[in-house]
């Protein structure tokens, strides 16, 4: 097979990474894969611990599709023994370990999801499982030797935990070892992750030169700040766009990006090019037009991105409805009046367009909101069996079914 230039691979394989050990080690493979026509294989290790991903999820995977299209060889491992084990998350605790049938489940889920990135068709996948789920304790223990705790406590995180008088389990140690000896069984020449898997990556370096093999390049993509802004982006914390979205519910997200994430967003999340993007981050709104068409136009296509755009504008501009509206009816918790029905500002804090009863009032008195296209301005307004659909402001809204 014909690669590209080594230096014109570089530029690709660069963008947006925070570390490469080492550049030099991997300019050397790139050459050695241009002479003999064989290609890197790329190793991206995947644990199976929720159904769905988001956007942040793909930072790395975009990564791994660069590396498919200069023609490498991206092999997705599925930790199907490192997802039963529950490793550290960097958040001062472990991640609860997984049963198998959970693992399985994800994984065929997850799988469907990251098809919309990679050309999975052309991915060598792997489980873990493989070599792990066979073998028995005294491996394990063979396994522990090769790593001293003092290497085991460089990483930041257990540092952290062990100093602030936070336990740290024996198994967790583990995990680095189990995560860096499947690079040994892949016979990994790259492994991709993000920041915080960077000395795990190297301790999958470590174990190959142990074992007599040309330690892997170590490459690691940061970690994407949600829509708050601050925290990294997850569906815990509801600051996330969800991959398997729709393409208008993508695009309403994407427009609330911080206008300090914008360069970030778009060198890890799109195509466009660094010219274009400095052009367009001149104009913070058109960027942020720029940023959700290029997203959603990727995971919908470009009829479903123009589509998404001119709702958008019907709703924040036109003060319209959005196509897809949210249902919502009176549970048991649900205050009702004596006549059964329910008040506006206790329907609007249930149903989660307001923050509370509180905000509801003043929105309410601020002739805010809309009951079926009418304003309605009476704070004590009741509403009893029917179907309404509810507005507060240009870009919330629900329907509303009362039995």
């Amino acid at each position: 097979m014909q690669f590209p230039p080594v230096e014109e691979q570089l530029a690709v394989i660069r963008r947006g990474a925070v570390d490469l050990v080492d550049e030099d080690d991997l300019r050397e493979r790139l050459e050695r894969s241009r002479e003999t026509g064989v290609p890197l294989r790329v190793k991206f290790g995947i644990d199976p611990s929720s159904p769905d991903i988001h956007l942040g999820h793909t930072v790395p995977l975009r990564k791994l599709r660069d590396f498919q299209r200069l023609g490498h060889t991206v092999i997705v491992l599925w930790g199907t023994a490192t997802a039963m084990v529950g490793a550290p998350t960097g958040r001062n605790k472990t991640r609860p370990a997984l049963t198998r049938e959970q693992v399985e489940a994800n994984k065929q889920t997850y799988r469907q999801q990251i098809g919309a990135v990679l050309d999975v068709d052309r991915v060598e996948e792997r489980e873990n499982g493989e070599w792990f789920l066979g073998q028995s304790f005294m491996d394990c223990v063979s396994l522990a030797s090769r790593y001293t705790v003092a290497r085991m406590l460089e990483r930041d995180d257990f540092t952290k935990r062990y100093k602030g008088g936070l336990p740290i389990s024996v198994h967790e140690f583990l995990y680095p070892l189990l995560q860096g000896w499947d690079s040994v069984e892949l016979e990994a020449d790259v492994e991709l992750g993000g920041t915080d898997q960077l000395f795990n990556l190297l301790v999958g370096r470590d174990l190959q030169g142990q074992q007599g093999q040309a330690a892997q390049v170590c490459m690691t993509m940061p970690l994407l700040e949600g829509l708050d802004g601050s925290q990294k982006m997850s569906k815990s914390l509801d600051n996330y766009v969800g991959v398997a979205e729709s393409a208008s519910k993508q695009f309403q997200k994407l427009m609330r990006v911080p206008n300090d994430l914008l360069e970030k967003y778009f060198t890890l999340l799109t195509d466009v090019s660094e010219q274009a993007m400095a052009a367009l981050l001149e104009r913070p709104l058109d960027a942020k037009f720029a940023l959700a068409a290029a997203v959603v136009e990727g995971y919908h296509g470009a009829d479903a991105a123009a589509a998404a755009r001119a709702e958008y504008d019907r709703v924040h501009q036109q003060g319209g409805l959005p196509d897809e509206l949210p249902e919502w009816s009176p549970g048991a918790e649900t205050r009702r009046t004596e006549a059964g029905g329910v008040q506006l500002p206790t329907g609007l804090a249930a149903s989660k367009l307001c923050a509370s009863s509180s905000e509801a009032r003043r929105l309410i008195q601020g002739r805010g909101v809309r009951v079926d296209g009418e304003v309605v301005a009476d704070v004590k307004a009741e509403f009893g069996p029917g179907e309404y659909v509810v507005q507060v402001g240009k870009s919330r809204a629900a329907r509303w079914k009362i039995d």
